[in-house]
Formats: structure tokens, sequence, C-alpha cells
């Protein structure tokens, strides 16, 4: 369920009746510490694995072992090797499509702020009832995504 300590706590406190399918009914106040208890060696253990894992990914670099898969085409199963050019290339073209499409919500953006939206929430939801499709194409505006056209808008000025 977690393995933190903090966020079983909290939800303990809001009063959440906790059942488990492998477990008897652990209730009151030794369920609680039994709880407890668990998600603590549980939170204990995800610390000790990412230490092991951080330790062991750095000894593999420190032998010069390139860290990472293979990219592999799908088509036809070849590996496939992207440049450090391309890469670059490929990070400025997402670039300026970003700039590009936030060019274009600007009006759109600043209509809705005249309509009295004043929080990034209020913008999203501005959008939503415009019907105006998520950079992605996908689901519904966050404020995360209005702050970054925002942000994109700022930087054609």
């Amino acid at each position: 369920m977690t393995r933190s300590v903090a966020f079983l706590s909290r939800l303990l406190e809001t009063g959440v009746d906790v059942r488990f399918a492998d477990l008897p009914a652990i209730e009151g106040t030794t369920g609680r510490f039994l709880l407890h208890q668990m998600v603590s060696v549980a939170e204990l253990e995800a610390g000790m694995i990412s230490t092991r894992t951080k330790a062991a990914l750095a000894a593999a670099k420190a032998r010069g072992r390139t860290l990472g898969g293979a990219r592999v085409r799908k088509s036809n199963g070849q590996r496939v090797v992207i440049s450090r050019k391309a890469q670059k290339s490929g990070a400025a073209a997402n670039h300026k499509r970003a700039i590009d499409r936030a060019a274009d919500l600007a009006p759109t953006i600043a209509a809705i702020r005249n309509d009295g939206a004043i929080t990034l929430r209020d913008i999203a939801a501005g959008l939503e009832a415009a019907g105006i499709a998520t950079p992605r194409g996908q689901g519904k505006w966050s404020p995360t995504q209005v702050k970054r056209a925002m942000e994109a808008l700022k930087a054609a000025e």
C-alpha cells in the first residue's frame, strides 16, 4: 500500500478503515501499531534498496560500463543510435513547437483572463470550456500545462 510512514499516519488520522486480504482483521491500537511497524520496515527496505542500487550503478560506471538499455526499432529489430546532434536538433524542434503553440493560444488565454480568470486552474478550466485540446491532445488541461504555455509565451517575446 505504501512505504511511507508519514503517508500512512495521515491516512489513518482520517479514520480510514484498513483491511488486508492476507491478514486477519487488525483493529484498534494493536492493529495500528502492527501496521506502523510493517510500513516502517518497508520504508527502511526501500531506502536500503535505493542505496545499494545507486552504489552498484556508480561502480559499474566507474568500471567504464555504459548505463541504459539499447533502443531497438520495433519494425525491424535493429538498434537505433541517436547522435548528440540529432538529440539537440529534436529538443530545439520541440521547443519551437511549444513556442508556436503558445503563440497560437495567446489570444485565447488573454480573453479568458479578461473574463476574470486569475489562477492557472481558472485558465485551464477556460481552455477546457473553449474546447481547446491539450498540447498532447489527451486529457484535460492542468495548471502545470497552462504555466508551461505561459512560460513559452514569455520565451517567444
